[in-house]
């Protein structure tokens, strides 16, 4: 198993493999910050850590600079992870009750760490209670650190606002992949962010279309059918999103399709919430 090679793996198979594998709760609510400690406190995988998208995966966030979920740095991130108990040396196995769209984040965080064991539970905690896995109930007891995380090379580029910035000047922002729902996109509706629109230039892939009506992931042939034509485009894609989170769904989509074998394409992190904050900047609307 690799990181970017097999990025997936299903409950039966945690289930069977769960002895050498570390389970890591990434449940979240963007509308109530607290709700996924609170399910991680009161029902969660036997023996699993919790990470949170904003104390553990973000930075500081700077309302007049920076996106929602800013990128930490890469010690941040390493003792995040340390501190949550999480092994370096283990087989790491996120998930969450979204589709993945928070667990993939902390499975890109991972990759950006450069964890080539590291893979994100289809389907989730609902797969996981569908095949009968058992759960732990009650206050989870304070993590045990961890041995501190020593550096690797990254699996996961990172696009900075500048490379963003220059491919809207220079290529008309061909190649840039947004993860939102397509009214979003629009500009139609913008529940979360003060402005409506999108990065100029941008082609729209909503997260959600990698999934099944079950919430599952797509089989990889559907997979590859949807994401094959942008990797082979002239631009090299680069994923963004809100805020930098169901934009790493996209890409995880992109790994279990197969057609990232070496490294992912760039994650612009800070993305659209990050984009807004200076009005200088253009914001298109509609389908172009």
């Amino acid at each position: 198993m690799q990181t970017l090679r097999e990025p997936l793996i299903t409950a039966a198979e945690a289930l069977e493999g769960a002895p050498a594998l570390c389970f890591v709760d990434c449940r979240f609510r963007l509308d109530d910050p607290a709700a996924g400690r609170r399910a991680y406190a009161d029902r969660r995988l036997p023996g699993a850590r919790f990470l949170d998208l904003e104390a553990d995966l973000s930075g500081p966030i700077d309302l007049t600079r920076t996106g929602r979920h800013p990128f930490p740095s890469l010690s941040q991130l390493r003792d995040a992870f340390a501190a949550a108990g999480i092994p370096q040396d283990s087989g790491l196995v996120f998930y969450d009750d979204a589709g993945g769209a928070f667990a993939a984040r902390a499975w890109w965080s991972a990759a950006a760490l450069g964890h080539a064991q590291a893979r994100v539970l289809d389907g989730g905690f609902p797969a996981w209670e569908e095949v009968g896995g058992a759960l732990e109930d009650g206050p989870a007891p304070l993590p045990t650190p961890a041995s501190p995380w020593h550096p690797e090379p990254s699996l996961a580029p990172i696009a900075t606002l500048s490379m963003v910035q220059a491919r809207v000047q220079n290529a008309g922002g061909a190649g840039l992949i947004d993860a939102r729902a397509l009214p979003r996109f629009r500009g139609e509706v913008e529940p979360i962010d003060p402005v409506a629109g999108h990065i100029p230039g941008a082609a729209c892939f909503p997260h959600s279309e990698n999934l099944t009506a079950e919430g599952r992931f797509r089989d990889p042939a559907a997979l590859q059918a949807r994401w094959a034509p942008v990797l082979e485009s002239p631009e090299v894609p680069i994923a963004y999103c809100g805020s930098g989170v169901t934009a790493a769904h996209n890409l995880l989509a992109m790994a279990a399709a197969g057609l990232c074998t070496d490294a992912l394409p760039a994650l612009y992190v800070g993305s659209f919430s990050e984009w807004i904050r200076d009005p200088a900047r253009p914001v298109a609307s509609g389908d172009a």
